[in-house]
């Protein structure tokens, strides 16, 4: 397993600066997603680990041993990029034979090596096919068995299941993460769906403008969020403006809620903040009387598994969630109850 730390790393395109100041360590074995928005440095950060950028300052450091002036090639890293980059003219088996080859290994080992990685991917009997004869799902496999035919020290994917359609997606999400626990190979990947992080990872990092906004386990991201931008970024959230009022309120829509201080991100008593409010926080009455607040049911939307219902709230759209069981019975157009379970409720900055 391989331990990874980045320490001050910075990159500037002409005046444009793409990472900014990061300092982040990845402890051997995790599975690493870097998340956020098109543009916000996650790619160029994965590039400058891999050694296909070079840092206008800071360090890549494997193990405590900086890599500076080791090229890409020489690292032992295995990446798949986002165009997975597969060889057109060659069969599956050649594919993935091709960095062994490159490295000078035998015909023997090469073909060993192949039904091996097949097996691991579940593609067996495919290495005489060509590229264009694989499914989606199919060419994904390859690009990942190709990547780790030299069983590299570190394990980058550069958003790897973009091209995918949404349910096969979600089982190659399933099925990374498993071969990623079956290996123990310390794994890095860049998306900018969060649920894709959500689904996968050990550790999300949330990097917006070149910074990393925070790093931490998925459930502490979505229940705890650093500032708004992540609240919003991390799932859906209702964005409440507020004032702090003691150690454990705050007031919003005119009226006091409680907050547990553990979550007031130092915002001082009297300051504004931003209470961030999950969609299954927000519970929903026919009778205006079992709610704190009131608002007028705007939209329905049935997904079969959930149904979310948004409510205006004096200029503000709150959208809440539920189970069918559980669905209030109210219409659109109609006055309605609110209650915020605030509880669960994260205070941050504006």
């Amino acid at each position: 397993m391989t331990s990874l730390r980045t320490q001050g790393l910075s990159k500037t395109f002409g005046g444009v600066t793409a990472v900014d100041d990061v300092t982040i360590e990845i402890p051997d074995g995790q599975f690493v997603c870097l998340l956020g928005p098109s543009g916000c440095g996650k790619t160029t950060l994965l590039r400058l680990v891999a050694g296909l950028e070079i840092p206008t300052a800071g360090h890549v450091l494997l193990d405590g041993v900086d890599q500076s002036g080791i090229p890409a090639h020489r690292r032992g890293f295995g990446m798949v990029f986002q165009s997975l980059a597969l060889f057109p003219h060659l069969t599956v088996a050649e594919n993935i034979a091709y960095p062994l080859r490159i490295r000078g290994e035998t015909r023997a080992t090469c073909s060993a090596r192949v039904d091996e990685l097949l097996d691991l991917v579940k593609l067996p009997d495919v290495q005489d096919r060509r590229v264009h004869q694989l499914s989606g799902g199919q060419r994904q496999r390859v690009a990942i068995a190709r990547a780790l035919a030299i069983e590299p020290t570190l394990f980058l994917l550069d958003e790897p299941l973009s091209a995918l359609d949404t349910k096969l997606r979600e089982h190659m999400q399933i099925e990374l993460r498993l071969l990623q626990q079956k290996l123990g190979i310390t794994t890095i990947v860049v998306t900018h769906d969060q649920r894709e992080a959500m689904t996968m990872a050990d550790l999300v990092v949330v990097m917006d403008r070149g910074r990393i906004l925070q790093a931490a386990p998925p459930i502490d991201i979505y229940r705890n969020p650093a500032d708004s931008f992540v609240a919003d970024f991390i799932g859906t959230s209702n964005l409440v403006t507020c004032r702090r009022v003691d150690a454990d309120a705050v007031e919003i829509f005119g009226r006091t809620v409680a907050v547990p201080d553990a979550r007031a991100h130092n915002i001082a008593v009297g300051a504004e903040g931003v209470l961030s409010i999950r969609p299954e926080d927000v519970a929903l009455s026919a009778t205006l009387d079992d709610g704190d607040f009131e608002g007028v049911v705007e939209f329905i939307r049935d997904l079969g598994a959930s149904v979310e219902i948004s409510v205006a709230v004096s200029g503000l759209t709150i959208l809440s969630v539920s189970t069918p069981r559980d669905r209030p019975s109210v219409d659109v157009g109609q006055r309605v109850g609110i209650t915020f379970h605030t509880g669960r409720a994260a205070l941050t900055p504006p």
